[in-house]
């Protein structure tokens, strides 16, 4: 499916006269074809798929992984950790470096699922005995050059103290290589394999010195087409695992970012509303920043069937469309679909999300793990310090 050419037929609600815009839809089948994708991809292994949760966000989309047998996940926020854990995931790894109270938390939900092995990231000596007698299992996070967390991957003598710091708590290496998406896909393959090749040097250097690492986590989206071609992950000891997440739903940088031949669909629109037509080469939706995520630029999104809009900037809850010339433009109250140029910060932005089949709104459900959990618990007891005495919090 080309993606200026996604059939808007394919997307169309029958029936949209009581939905309040905008929407944020999901279309459970696209959503079922992306999980069959990536596993034909993997050669039917879902054990070397470890998709990061960010993008999912949905217990009811989790637990559509797990019915394919894909039960390992990554995520950032104790809230994705717990649903992650309330709904079927055998194997979590926290792939944020959580401190303080973050990580206190993290701890209370691994105690209460025991049946899920939890992992954090690590980077620090510090770090590493912090979790010793958790029960938390442990990954040393390398920053492979993209300078957002990690240890630089040449300070071996630094990484072989901290997994033997961790000791039978340490499961293996993180290796997150999101800034390959810099690179065009005809391009990407061989600085992708040059930052394997330095991984692996670090690898044989750890084993060499009695390290046994269990695990190489590697690849968001932009480079997991380059992991399976890179044969030094093959007929090594550890088990090799990627982890792209933005697949399960695929916004248009996905679809740009991975051979077109994949077979890919976009499973996650944002249903929006024309409000205006301030000038008549231009109308406004309600597809704002609000609604569809402004992080990754503009234009936010593409409308689908439509190639002769083009989205420019938004504001909080305008979204200005640009029609070319001799094209027509809709009515207000028209409704448009939109696919969003980077889903995981858009499905963040809805509390709940409707699914959609065969024309129809089959189901509403919760975006489970939206945000992050609440900063404070309401029952907390505190000591007040000209007293001492003990006093329940009063949270509204």
């Amino acid at each position: 499916m080309a993606l200026m050419t996604v059939p808007l037929d394919a997307y169309a609600i029958e029936d949209t006269s009581s939905i309040v815009t905008p929407a944020l839809l999901i279309y459970p089948e696209f959503v079922d074809a992306n999980i069959q994708t990536t596993l034909r991809i993997l050669g039917n292994d879902e054990k070397r798929w470890r998709p990061h949760i960010k993008t999912s966000k949905l217990g009811a989309v989790l637990r559509r992984l797990v019915a394919h047998d894909v039960t390992q996940f990554k995520c950032s926020t104790t809230l994705e950790l717990q649903t992650a854990c309330e709904n079927g995931a055998t194997d979590v790894l926290l792939a944020f470096p959580v401190v303080g109270a973050n990580a206190r938390r993290t701890v209370e939900i691994a105690n209460r699922f025991p049946s899920v092995r939890v992992s954090v990231l690590v980077e620090s000596l510090e770090a590493a005995a912090f979790w010793n007698g958790t029960g938390i299992g442990t990954f040393i996070d390398l920053n492979p050059g993209m300078n957002r967390t990690g240890i630089a991957i040449d300070r071996v003598d630094e990484i072989c103290a901290i997994a033997q710091q961790a000791g039978q708590q340490f499961r293996g290496l993180h290796y997150y290589d999101g800034h390959m998406s810099a690179y065009p896909l005809h391009e990407r393959e061989r600085p992708t394999h040059e930052g394997y090749d330095r991984l692996m040097k670090l690898v044989d250097a750890l084993e060499l010195s009695g390290v046994e690492i269990e695990e190489l986590v590697t690849s968001g989206t932009p480079s997991f087409p380059f992991a399976l071609t890179y044969h030094g992950f093959k007929g090594r000891r550890f088990h090799h695992t990627v982890s792209p997440g933005t697949i399960v739903y695929c916004d248009f940088v996905t679809l740009k970012q991975l051979p077109h031949e994949y077979g890919y669909v976009p499973a996650v629109l944002v249903l929006s509303a024309v409000i205006s037509r301030p000038s008549p080469n231009i109308f406004t939706c309600d597809g704002g920043h609000k609604a569809v995520s402004a992080d990754a630029g503009v234009p936010t999104c593409m409308v689908i069937g439509h190639e002769e809009w083009t989205p420019a900037k938004p504001s909080e809850e305008h979204l200005p469309v640009e029609v070319a010339a001799n094209a027509a433009a809709p009515k207000i109250g028209d409704l448009i679909y939109l696919l969003p140029r980077h889903v995981c910060p858009t499905v963040n932005n809805f509390d709940q999300a409707l699914f959609v089949k065969d024309g129809r709104v089959i189901g509403v459900e919760d975006v489970t793990a939206r945000g992050h959990e609440a900063p404070l618990d309401r029952n907390l007891v505190v000591k007040q310090p000209s007293s001492g005495q003990l006093t329940q919090l009063s949270v509204p």
